[in-house]
């Protein structure tokens, strides 16, 4: 062995981006066992590479005995043979008689070379999981290899990494040597290799790109503090400003919007909308509920449930198609919420006073827990029947038993007085629709009189004079 081989080895290592001194000790542990398989020993085998010379040499440290007691030749040595090695050896001694590649065979250099090949994958496949691990949540590129079962299957150089169906913006069409980024989300230990599994439609990866088009994200002056997404189709993002002379909104869309059409080129025209974050869940509604206007918002802050008032021309545009803008709104925000008209708020409000029910007609209700619902916020027959379970058995002295027993009670009380009063709305807007159609009929018959008057007074046509009753001065002068 000689210098070549140490440069081949480093080599190696420079290749598969693996450490030298593994290589070189996953070599020794090759011709370890290449020596066990061609003369039957491990244990008391010794090798020796020297890092300089590249100078490779094996020994075995065998037992000196009697030329006639040699029982096991590969732990034993006879007397003589022992002294061509060293010339004062003992019976009892041990000493290093060197193992030559020559007398190895083919077979046993076979299997150290098997051994280098395979531990050396294992270090390198090690070292990209490791790398590729700590890389997670960043943005990859590579290009598209194959399309396998759904999978794009991308190659990024050192290593393979897959886009899952799942994580494919649906409308997208890729096809072989294609260029592609995508967001790193996690690295599998696999018996191929490390698996690294990228995302298109992962909210992070919108994240990452704004940073990539917008300094003021990277640098931390713009804060993006919540991301809804509809791959592919619709998103939402709302930015705040840690400098009050950024506007946090104007800096994301850039000089003639090029930071975000930057964003919207990538991610196929995915429309994005970028709203400014309040700490105001109200104004942060209105705000995600762009771009329609909203006139109010009405806020439970104990069932984080926030009820979005607009006009009734507003209603479509806030909804959006099919009810797009409002589940982006709700995911933007982290509230459920509802949507209403005007008219619709000012309908319940009434209903509301109208079935008003006071504590005071719940059976099984008395002064103290009355007094006790009040404190916590129950204020009517109405509130107990709307109630959680969980939040009359904070109201102290209720249990599971007497809570549910008022709260059918409630029910039953408030549920007959709504039905009554939706009846007697359903009575009168029938009484005034039949009133309007009376009316309606009757100026429609008032029409048709002043039609058929109109026509009998008008005048009928003169008939045309003969041509013989036409006369001039002069004939009456002849």
């Amino acid at each position: 062995m000689n210098y070549e081989v140490l440069e081949a080895l480093g080599q190696i290592a420079q290749e598969k981006n693996v450490n030298r001194d593994l290589v070189i000790e996953t070599l020794e542990i090759g011709l370890l066992s290449a020596a066990k398989k061609r003369f039957g020993m491990s244990d008391n085998v010794e090798v020796q590479i020297d890092s300089v010379s590249g100078n490779i040499q094996i020994f075995a440290n065998k037992e000196v005995v009697e030329d006639d007691a040699v029982e096991e030749p590969g732990l034993q040595i006879g007397l003589s043979a022992a002294h061509e090695i060293a010339p004062k050896a003992r019976v009892g001694q041990q000493v290093k008689e060197e193992l030559r590649f020559s007398d190895f065979g083919r077979n046993a250099i076979q299997s150290a070379k098997q051994i280098l090949i395979q531990r050396v994958r294992e270090a390198e496949r090690e070292r990209i999981y490791e790398d590729y691990r700590g890389r997670i949540g960043e943005i990859v590129s590579g290009t598209v290899q194959q399309i396998s079962h759904g999978d794009i299957l991308i190659n990024l150089g050192r290593t393979e990494a897959v886009v899952p169906l799942k994580e494919q913006i649906r409308k997208e069409r890729y096809r072989q040597g294609d260029p592609l980024r995508a967001y790193l989300v996690d690295v599998l230990r696999t018996s191929k290799g490390p698996q690294v599994v990228l995302s298109r439609t992962h909210p992070t990866f919108l994240v990452k790109l704004f940073q990539f088009e917008v300094p003021e994200i990277y640098e931390g002056i713009i804060e993006i503090k919540a991301v809804a997404r509809e791959p592919g189709a619709r998103a939402k993002i709302a930015v705040h400003s840690n400098d009050d002379r950024i506007d946090p909104v104007g800096a994301c869309v850039g000089m003639k919007g090029s930071r975000v059409q930057a964003v919207v080129r990538e991610l196929s025209n995915e429309r994005i909308d970028i709203v400014a974050w309040s700490e105001d869940e109200a104004i942060f509604l209105s705000r995600a509920l762009s771009p329609a206007v909203v006139k109010r918002v009405v806020v439970d802050r104990r069932e984080r449930w926030m009820t979005a008032i607009v006009e009734d021309d507003q209603l479509s545009l806030a909804i959006g198609k099919s009810g797009q803008n409002a589940r982006l709104a709700s995911q933007l925000t982290g509230w459920k919420i509802d949507i209403i008209t005007e008219t619709k708020f000012q309908e319940i409000q009434e209903e509301k006073a109208a079935t008003f029910v006071p504590l005071s007609d719940v059976p099984g209700v008395g002064k103290i827990m009355r007094e006790r619902l009040q404190a916590a916020g129950v204020a009517s027959a109405n509130d107990v029947a709307e109630a959680s379970l969980s939040r009359l058995l904070e109201v102290p002295g209720i249990g599971e038993v007497i809570a549910l027993k008022i709260q059918s009670a409630a029910r039953e009380i408030v549920s007959i007085k709504v039905e009554a009063y939706r009846e007697e709305q359903r009575k009168e807007k029938a009484a005034a629709e039949a009133a309007r159609a009376e009316e309606e009929a009757r100026q429609a018959a008032a029409e048709a009189a002043r039609a058929e008057e109109s026509a009998a007074d008008e005048p009928s046509e003169a008939a045309p004079e003969s041509e013989g009753g036409e006369q001039h001065i002069g004939d009456q002068d002849e």
